[in-house]
């Protein structure tokens, strides 16, 4: 094999790619139109992780497995100059299943599989269950291919420092790297990206500058059950620098030039590896030692010690890991008990989220080509009003008013106001009649609070029905604050099947509203139900948005009731905070259902809701 100082520069093409979920044979057709229109401008194809999947299929990793073979035979007669490819798929091998990259080359009869490799870092944490549902890979190698040695890895295995280093040691000249890295954190960054690609932004330059190796980074996009993989790959040269950068959010195949000349510069420059390769025997002796001490100071198991990981208050344990990216949030502690910059977002790059979100979730997922909103002259409705008319065309948005005899009026000029700026169809529905039908004939004396759930849920059973004569899909309106502090109608507010501001604080809807140009007379009034008459949200729960949200980022944190208060907050307000918290989390899950068997749905048969 020629040095890579002499063969011509490798041309790598990195794909940003959207799977559709469980489709194993729609997603290899797209493979093969890949490969098909890269043609001889490429040498090497690299598609992300769970390319020919999906990533998050949970109990469906059995159904979308495939064989490397299987795979190579699939591909079907590979084109006249066909380039290489890496893929990431599950794979099934020898009765089980593993998240796995492989690496094949064209001949004139086929695909040959080069390698195969299985994924070791299984992440079980936070938003991954990958350990639950494949198997953990146990080899790490390079491998040589007609354009030079390489390596793979596959997302969690590059954030550590030892397969990379591993690759390096063992001759790899260029280290491919498949993987779905959801989006997160969306607090302001300089690079006007989530946080978690400034993480692969560091880390891609730092492992080929220390090893004076190539880095390519294929990364998923599109949105599986609101969980949105934003792209951003990368490819890097030995010295660091960034050769070539994939969009946001987009699909796309972003083409580097590799020249092993760069690389050659690069050993001369800065020798690592060479010294790395040097200490080699005596860094090994000292690894040896030092999983020795671990595995002499290894905690034991005991009953007690899930509890002793609990705060006082019994609230999510303290150590919990970090997701990647440090995902927490601003540090670990506020400056100041109701200090809102925590919580800040870098608005512009959330809009742009949402928007895609939209998209993906009405159109691609769903095949809907519209939604329906229902509009209560509040800031949360207005928002996913605004937000579903960028994202869709007005054309394809129908706002519903739905007022009782007793809403505001300053509500129905509100909720007028919203839908001419957004500029969508509009229809307004009393809802007066079939409920005081109901209330008069069965329920004389139902009480207030009774009376405006019921409101919520027929207004809930018309949004549907209008959704269904429309063929268009019901987008939901609450916020993360309503969610948390059980401040809404179950099977109401919370039913429809999408929702764009399900994880934004109440202050954050405010912040994004302004942002969007949602009319000031929504943003800036009280919020209020407006289900029975003088009743505000703050008055109804006992604290307002501006102090809850705080204590709620906290909670979520780790944090526990005594920790709050140590730090100045309000104990009572706290108090108040933590207890609705911990009484409704039945509000945010499926109906309970008493299992009796070993194929309960959502226990054992787990499927994501997209698949």
């Amino acid at each position: 094999m020629s040095s890579s100082q002499e063969r011509p520069p490798l041309r790598v093409g990195l794909v940003q790619f959207k799977p559709a979920k469980g489709n194993t044979e729609a997603n290899l057709s797209v493979v093969r139109k890949r490969i098909v229109d890269a043609g001889p401008d490429h040498d090497l194809l690299v598609f992300p992780e769970a390319c020919l999947s999906g990533y998050f299929l949970e109990g469906g990793v059995a159904e979308a497995a495939l064989g490397a073979e299987e795979v190579a035979t699939r591909l079907g007669t590979p084109p006249v100059n066909a380039c290489d490819v890496v893929l990431g798929f599950y794979e099934r091998w020898r009765g089980r299943i593993y998240a796995a990259a492989v690496y094949l080359t064209p001949d004139s009869t086929g695909w040959t599989v080069v390698h195969v490799h299985r994924k070791m870092f299984l992440p079980t944490y936070g938003v991954f269950d990958e350990a639950r549902f494949v198997e953990t890979g146990t080899q790490l190698r390079a491998f040589d291919t007609r354009f030079g040695r390489m390596g793979m890895l596959v997302c969690e295995e590059m954030w550590h420092s030892l397969p990379a280093t591993i690759l390096a040691l063992a001759g790899a000249e260029l280290l491919l790297v498949v993987s779905a890295s959801p989006a997160r954190d969306f607090s302001p960054h300089e690079s006007g990206q989530p946080g978690n690609l400034d993480r692969w932004e560091a880390l891609a330059p730092a492992v080929a500058a220390e090893h004076g190796v190539f880095v390519a980074v294929s990364q998923l996009v599109g949105s599986e059950g609101g969980k949105l993989f934003p792209g951003g790959s990368l490819a890097v040269a030995p010295d660091g620098s960034v050769l070539a950068r994939g969009p946001l959010f987009e699909e796309s195949v972003v083409t580097a030039l590799l020249d092993g000349r760069v690389r050659a510069r690069a050993h001369l420059d800065s020798p690592l590896l060479a010294d790395l390769e040097q200490m080699l025997p005596h860094l090994l002796r000292a690894l040896e030692e030092a999983r020795a001490h671990a595995l002499d100071h290894a905690l034991p198991e005991s009953p007690g010690d899930e509890n002793e990981a609990l705060s006082d208050s019994g609230a999510v344990p303290v150590s919990e890991p970090v997701p990647f990216g440090g995902i927490r949030g601003h540090g670990t502690s506020p400056t100041e008990p109701h200090d809102s910059s925590v919580m800040d977002l870098d608005l512009d790059l959330v809009e742009h989220t949402l928007l895609e979100f939209i998209r993906e979730e009405v159109h691609r997922r769903r095949g809907f080509a519209g939604v329906v909103v229902g509009v209560s002259g509040g800031v949360d409705s207005a928002l996913s009003l605004f937000l579903a008319a960028r994202a869709l065309g007005p054309q394809n948005v129908y706002g519903f008013r739905l007022p009782y005899a007793t809403s505001s009026a300053d509500s129905l000029e509100h909720a007028a106001l919203a839908l001419a700026a957004a500029g969508v169809e509009e229809r307004t529905i009393e809802i007066t009649g079939p409920i005081d039908a109901y209330v008069s004939k069965h329920e004389p004396d139902i009480s207030p609070a009774r009376k405006g759930n019921l409101m919520a849920r027929l207004r809930a059973v018309i949004l549907f029905d209008q959704a269904a004569r429309l063929e268009a899909l019901p987008l939901g309106t609450g916020n993360k604050s309503e969610r948390l502090l059980g401040y809404f109608t179950w099977h109401a507010d919370d039913s429809p099947p999408i929702n764009p501001l399900g994880d934004l604080f109440k202050t954050q809807v405010w912040a994004l509203a302004r942002h969007m140009g949602v009319p000031a007379e929504l943003v800036e009034k009280p919020p209020t139900a407006d289900l029975v008459v003088g009743v505000t949200d703050e008055s109804e729960m006992g604290i307002g948005y501006a102090r809850a949200d705080p204590i709620l980022h906290w909670l979520l944190r780790g944090l526990g009731v005594e920790d709050l208060v140590s730090m100045g907050f309000d104990r009572e307000e706290v108090s108040l905070v933590w207890q609705r918290l911990s009484a409704t989390h039945w509000k945010r899950e499926l109906p309970t259902v008493a299992i009796l068997s070993t194929s309960a749905i959502g226990e054992f048969y787990l499927r994501p809701v997209d698949y």
